[in-house]
């Protein structure tokens, strides 16, 4: 996966951070800048973040994968994004792992279906539980976690509106959790 990628992208933010925000993977924009959730979607959970009263400067945020898998047409065409497996899910949890021990959250938000099953198993269904506060074991540790969609669903989703309305009330859940 990671012969393509232009980089390994691992986490940021505060070290100290109660809350962490887990992804899927870098995108393009993140594998050229080395930085995670600094394209659109990154603009947009920045966005939605303070609406629900999160600083994004308070928070950590990562992706369960580190590099950006994707498929291109051709040379100099858009780096489309492909889903990682599990394997590549597995090859990049010991940094996931260990991004969790250093900076230890009182809650991870779980951004999306491909987190969701590298935290939580191949069962985890982001439908059937965003928005609501589950208590796991993660490596090892009690977690609070809340699920919600990826900040790039919201982009490719017919109603924008009504999918951004989503993401941010799960994100006051995941406020109300930190209070």
């Amino acid at each position: 996966m990671h012969r393509d990628a232009t980089q390994t992208v691992f986490g940021a933010g505060d070290q100290d951070a109660r809350v962490m925000l887990v992804g899927e993977q870098p995108g393009d924009q993140e594998d050229r800048q080395g930085k995670p959730f600094v394209g659109p979607a990154g603009k947009l959970l920045d966005r939605a973040l303070e609406e629900a009263g999160i600083h994004p400067s308070e928070a950590y945020v990562t992706n369960a994968v580190k590099h950006f898998k994707f498929t291109q047409a051709e040379p100099r065409k858009r780096r489309i994004h492909k889903a990682p497996n599990l394997r590549e899910m597995t090859a990049c949890g010991p940094w996931l792992a260990a991004e969790l021990a250093v900076v230890e959250p009182e809650l991870i938000v779980v951004l999306g279906a491909t987190a969701g099953k590298a935290l939580l198993g191949s069962s985890f269904r982001v439908t059937q539980v965003r928005g609501t506060v589950l208590e796991e074991e993660i490596h090892g540790r009690p977690e609070r976690l809340v699920p919600t969609v990826h900040p790039s669903s919201v982009l490719r989703s017919d109603d924008r509106e009504a999918a951004y309305r989503g993401l941010v009330s799960d994100l006051k859940v995941a406020a109300g959790a930190l209070s």
